[in-house]
């Protein structure tokens, strides 16, 4: 296995630096996929301008976003500007979905800090456009052990829909064999348990996906450099249940470049920005990897390898 992983970027500028003069985008910049249509972008995602360039006059089914926790830009806002930051990109999202379409959003938890800013982020959006439908949570987020060596920043993740969007249940269900039985209920006069009225032998996700393994450096869809990435199966489970082949799906926060990832396997669109130009070639890069070698990420290794080494 490699061992050139690249410490976090968005917390080394000497890195940073070093790095920069390799990316393709810069502010303002869009790369379209001349195979697919996918389209990465150097905006911000708080400017509606910006996001309606993006978006030209397409309109999206559904919208992942991972936002920074608390962070804008590198740097620590106050609770207050936070939330009233995620107001205006959470606007924008409505902006560009259609009609029937669906928001996920993952989101920190800081059980040091009072849990924030999930909270608060969840009684912004009550006086928005979009309905609640589920909260989720990943189990392996939740830590091991002792309290002492759990994760202190949670990652949930909140899905809100507009309007009637479509969901594909069958995208739930998880490769978890069903084994207990209950749950009776008559039948055509018949009492009956679950496992006789289930149309699969597996169980449903539900809202806490035990069956997701966290991003670490051992895992081939690894991309170093790049913090509290997500487990591609999340977002090929969230796209195949709200979206169908050919839909647009946006994500205005790139960073690793996973939702355009999984739109590229799952057939569908990814119109994605970033407002570090890093992020919007890492994501670009681990596009052209994928097609080129069949591999998901770079493990311990990272997307400048040909140009760039990590000092040992």
């Amino acid at each position: 296995m490699k061992n050139n992983p690249l410490p976090r970027l968005d917390t080394n500028p000497a890195l940073r630096k070093a790095l920069l003069p390799f990316c393709r985008l810069k502010a303002g910049a869009v790369w379209e996929d001349s195979l697919t249509g996918h389209k990465v972008a150097c905006l911000d995602a708080a400017f509606a301008d910006q996001v309606a360039y993006l978006m030209g006059r397409e309109k999206a089914t559904m919208a992942i976003h991972d936002p920074p926790y608390n962070l804008v830009a590198f740097d620590e806002l106050p609770l207050r500007r936070f939330i009233d930051w995620c107001e205006k990109w959470v606007r924008n999202t409505e902006r560009v979905l259609s009609a029937d379409s669906s928001l996920y959003v993952w989101l920190g938890a800081d059980q040091k800090n009072g849990f924030q800013p999930l909270p608060d982020f969840m009684i912004m959006m009550r006086h928005l456009p979009f309905r609640p439908r589920s909260f989720i949570t990943m189990r392996n987020q939740r830590g091991y052990g002792t309290q002492k060596n759990w994760m202190a920043v949670r990652q949930e993740l909140l899905y809100y829909v507009k309007g009637d969007p479509v969901f594909n249940t069958d995208a739930e269900y998880t490769a978890i064999p069903k084994i207990l039985r209950g749950y009776y209920k008559e039948v055509n006069g018949e009492a009956t348990e679950n496992l006789q009225r289930s149309k699969s032998e597996n169980i449903r996700a539900g809202n806490v996906w035990v069956d997701l393994q966290q991003v670490f450096y051992r895992m081939e869809e690894n991309v170093s450099g790049c913090y509290a990435q997500k487990p591609i199966k999340s977002i090929d489970r969230i796209i195949q249940a709200s979206s169908a082949p050919r839909d647009v799906v946006v994500d205005f926060f790139a960073h690793s470049g996973t939702t355009l990832l999984s739109a590229e396997m799952n057939r569908r669109r990814c119109f994605t920005m970033d407002i570090d130009p890093l992020f919007c070639e890492i994501a670009i890069r681990r596009l052209e990897h994928f097609r080129s070698t069949g591999c998901l990420g770079w493990q311990n290794g990272h997307a400048f390898e040909k140009e760039y080494t990590s000092p040992k």
